[in-house]
């Protein structure tokens, strides 16, 4: 349930904080006091989307925060799946910047506004005067039909196999496709393939080619220039490596006047070592060098083939050649042996669909079995409210639920085979049809009352906001939704805006919202009241600002236990 909602800088709110408590809670005060500014700002931690306009201080970031007592809900899975820190008690806060960046928190711990607004969902649902139009939306319906069925681990099964399913019908699908088009391509790959197997490409070949062709091209002037290096560091008769020893001489006859000369005389020694390996491999490498011409039009050959082949495959070097070659062979044998793998994947399919139609069955078995229920407890609910001549008919249509070609659409949908169509009249002896063509507004919120009262019975959704869902009706009907409302928050949380005297005496805890105004500006207040302010209230609600004696009585009368 919701413990303690802080606000800062939002629309008319500067600083507020509100302390909810369990059971009925009620918000009363004058209309554009800020009663809906306050529901605005709680659906911020829900994950709706904000806009910096509506800050109060336009220099100033909003923060909207939100303490949730969860430890009976069972949400420990939803914290463990998004990685989040489970808290008894959790907080949920949102951060909106001047400029417009928002920034979500569980838990002290940063998330995307889906993963809030998925908590939001399991923690809250808010109803409004406005919100009456999601009856007609059959799959608001059908979250009615299961909500009282009571099978979500079937449902939450099937959903799971049912997206499993789309996907690997798609990779088929996908899987058809390139084996139809290998198929018609295979005459063409084919001679690609055979023609780059034929020049039997190895990885580095281009580089070692044509750096040995290089080399070669240059034979004679590497090999004089090798004898000229040779020749200067050793053969010589001032070569490099004599002079050296020559200077080694110079300094180990002074090695007794000085350590530090018989240093030197060591690190010159290592010097004529190291020229003298050099020299050596140069000797070597020289040696060996030698011109070619039989070798270096064999690779001027191979090179020629290998530009060819680079140039037809608009392709820079053997990697990427040998890359094509490994493709081309990918897609013959998706021609040669592709269909192989369509039969095995659709022969999977055929077994998954049928785990499917098996799943949706017993779903539609449980929505046939709990509607007739629902049909009760909701014309019971509304002849409490005043609307006994009401009838309601919940038409269940199910599809075969016979899977076609895995390939081909199925009938069945995420939620299984079935549609769910509510059918309604206030009025005896009128035609059953779409809720919103034969209730008026005040029927309509009634009917959704009656509806979301069932859905709370059956679902563990710890709090339920009202936000002036008493519109259109009055007198003993306002005291019957009332009463409905008060049990309702035996099993749930209820917070409700109203306007109505016989409601807002019912609650625990009744808090009045009022403008204030401080110089030129006008700030949004809350303040709980006491028994004595809560008779005031209400008189006031009852016959205006100035309640007469009879209105305070009635008033007492209305919150006597």
């Amino acid at each position: 349930m919701l413990q303690k909602l802080s606000i800062s800088n939002y629309a008319l709110i500067d600083n507020l904080e509100i302390t909810f408590g369990k059971g009925l809670n009620i918000l009363t005060g004058e209309t554009g006091a800020g009663k809906s500014i306050i529901l605005g700002a709680l659906s911020l931690i829900l994950g709706q989307r904000a806009e910096s306009r509506y800050f109060f201080n336009q220099q100033k970031k909003c923060v909207i925060e939100g303490l949730f007592s969860i430890g009976n809900f069972e949400l420990a899975p939803f914290f463990e799946d998004n990685d989040l820190d489970y808290e008894a008690e959790t907080v949920l806060r949102r951060e909106i910047s001047a400029d417009g960046k928002s920034r979500a928190f569980v838990n002290d711990t940063p998330v995307n506004l889906n993963a809030l607004k998925s908590l939001g969902e399991k923690l809250i649902d808010i109803h409004s005067q406005h919100a009456t139009l999601e009856i007609n939306d059959p799959e608001f319906q059908l979250l009615v039909v299961d909500a009282v069925a009571k099978h979500d681990g079937l449902l939450n099964d099937y959903r799971a196999k049912f997206r499993s399913y789309k996907k690997s019908a798609s990779k088929l699908k996908q899987l058809i496709e390139e084996s139809d088009k290998a198929k018609a391509d295979l005459d063409y790959y084919q001679f690609q393939f055979d023609e780059l197997e034929k020049a039997n490409l190895a990885e580095g070949e281009q580089e070692q080619l044509e750096q040995e062709f290089n080399e070669l091209s240059h034979a004679e002037e590497i090999k004089r220039n090798l004898l000229g290096a040779y020749y200067l560091m050793h053969e010589g008769e001032t070569s490099a490596i004599i002079q050296l020893r020559e200077a080694g001489h110079q300094l180990s006859v002074l090695e007794h006047f000085n350590p530090q000369f018989a240093e030197l005389y060591q690190r010159l020694n290592s010097v004529i070592i190291e020229l003298k390996d050099v020299a050596n491999e140069v000797e070597i490498i020289e040696q060996r060098t030698h011109t070619n011409e039989a070798r270096a039009e064999e690779i001027n050959v191979r090179l020629s083939l290998i530009y060819n082949l680079q140039k037809k495959h608009r392709l820079n070097s053997t990697a990427e050649l040998l890359q094509l070659q490994n493709e081309l062979s990918d897609k013959i044998q998706q021609a040669v042996f592709g269909d192989e793998a369509i039969e095995k994947l659709r022969k999977q399919l055929d077994e998954d669909g049928a785990e499917l139609e098996k799943l949706a069955a017993e779903l539609s078995a449980n929505r046939k079995k709990a509607i007739p229920g629902i049909e009760e407890q909701v014309l019971k609910t509304l002849e409490e409210m005043g609307m006994g001549n009401s009838s309601l008919k919940i038409e269940l249509e199910s599809e075969s639920p016979k899977v076609r070609k895995p390939e081909s659409e199925t009938v069945l949908g995420a939620n299984g085979i079935d549609t769910v169509k509510f059918l309604f009249t206030a009025n005896k002896g009128h035609a059953l049809a779409e809720m919103s063509k034969v209730a008026s507004g005040g029927e309509l919120s009634r009917l959704m009352l009656s509806i979301k009262s069932l859905i709370a019975q059956n679902t563990a959704l710890p709090t339920i906001i009202f936000d002036e869902i008493d519109t259109g009706v009055s007198g003993e009907v306002a005291n019957k939704v009332g009463q409905i409302m008060e049990r309702l928050a035996d099993n749930l949380q209820v917070i409700t805006i109203t306007h109505l005297p016989q409601i807002a005496s019912k609650g625990q805890n009744h808090y009045f919202v009022y403008k204030d105004e401080e110089g030129a500006t006008t700030y949004t207040r809350i303040k709980q009241l006491d028994k004595q302010e809560r008779v005031m209230e209400i008189a006031k609600m009852l016959s205006g600002d100035k309640p007469g004696e009879s209105a305070l009585q009635n008033a007492r009368e209305l919150l006597a236990p």
